[in-house]
């Protein structure tokens, strides 16, 4: 099959966003928490708290756009592959990489004092059961392998259901992800309470939803390229500045916040973020090439392993640009991202030429300069 050309594009931006979205952390992260937010959050001026918002809010779309862009590789399953088949061959491309640096976050720490050798022997321990102290990012991979078991069992109704019947779906999905503005305003509802979560919603809501959303744009989504486009922005926007103000106006500095009530319009799963990321998307399939520049290709083949190992880097660029040289947040931002970008890139490629590479950065050929034109997944 042809490759698809944007979703490279989709998937280079993704993990750009990603490091941007780490990079702010930052800038508002309670004394004591290192490269990502802890439980609480402390903004030090007025200065941390705009660009904070502007960057950390706009890059929330990060996570649903990977989500995005391997329902749309991936579902429906392709007619006569049994699901033994396509767990065996999606475990074969996630999972090597995935333990191979669990182990590494829980032991190459110790070598400059980060951790110590209770905390390394407690989170290699708990290696099979979730991610260790200093891999936070990869709490990512959790919900990533759930959708991938739960593709066999939706694809059928996938392959059989009419536009207008998955349109239901997404319309209960949008609705789902207002639960945490009305939960915030309106208390428990829906059969919520301390003892049960389930409500009404409950199962049209999570990931699931961007599932059947990349599934619907690409089989039922007829729209010219300038209705794309032109939509997509506007949701863009609408959902950018709602994701940016809902973390500014509550930010106030030098006021020590709860990180959950704070970052209430930055969970993937919220109204706003899904504008966002919807439109985003659109924009992106606007992009008409038959093929892949080779730069685009070779970062896009890497950005698995570029994900996993950027909080490696990300740390030592905060260390020199935010702590020794002295940035204001306006620039040590975006340039903790583009320098833990590029130096992710440079590893993951010398990685990929070694023997056995692809095993630790997950890419699919030693070759990553190869321009190969099938289809595969984030």
């Amino acid at each position: 099959m042809k490759r698809i050309v944007f979703l490279d594009y989709v998937r280079v931006f993704a993990c750009f966003l990603v490091m941007l979205v780490h990079a702010s952390e930052n800038f508002y992260g309670a004394p004591g928490s290192t490269d990502m937010a802890g439980p609480q959050s402390l903004l030090l001026s007025e200065s941390d708290r705009l660009w904070v918002s502007i960057y950390d809010g706009f890059s929330r779309m990060s996570v649903p756009l990977f989500m995005i862009v391997s329902a749309f590789l991936l579902v429906p399953m392709r007619e006569g592959q049994t699901a033994v088949q396509f767990y065996r061959r999606r475990a074969k491309r996630i999972l090597p990489p995935f333990f191979i640096f669990i182990i590494l976050y829980s032991t190459v720490p110790m070598l400059w004092g980060q951790i110590d050798d209770a905390t390394s022997m407690h989170d290699l321990s708990r290696g099979l059961l979730n991610f260790p102290t200093l891999a936070g990012h990869l709490w990512f991979m959790y919900p990533l392998i759930g959708l991938y078991l739960f593709i066999p069992m939706i694809s059928p109704w996938l392959v059989k259901v009419s536009a207008k019947e998955e349109r239901i779906f997404l319309w209960l999905f949008a609705l789902s992800t207002c639960m945490p503005y009305l939960n915030r305003w309106c208390g428990e509802l829906w059969g919520q309470c301390f003892w049960n979560e389930f409500h009404t919603l409950w199962y049209f809501s999570g990931y699931l939803g961007y599932l059947v959303l990349a599934h619907y744009i690409r089989v039922h989504l007829d729209w010219s390229r300038n209705k794309r486009l032109a939509i997509g922005s506007v949701m863009t926007v609408v959902g950018a500045v709602w994701t940016i103000l809902s973390f500014y106006i509550q930010a106030v500095p030098g006021v020590l916040h709860e990180t959950p009530v704070l970052e209430i319009g930055w969970s993937f799963c919220t109204i706003n973020c899904l504008m966002l990321t919807t439109g985003a998307f659109l924009i992106f399939t606007c992009i008409q090439k038959a093929k892949t520049p080779r730069v685009i290709l070779q970062l896009s083949d890497l950005s698995y392993g570029m994900y996993l190992i950027h909080i490696f880097w990300l740390g030592m660029w905060t260390t020199i640009l935010k702590g020794q040289m002295g940035m204001p947040s306006v620039t040590a931002i975006p340039a903790i991202a583009v320098c833990t970008f590029m130096s992710c890139w440079a590893s993951c490629l010398v990685i990929s030429w070694l023997p056995g590479g692809k095993w630790v950065v997950g890419t699919s050929s030693s070759l990553p300069f190869a321009n190969r034109t099938s289809m595969r997944s984030a």
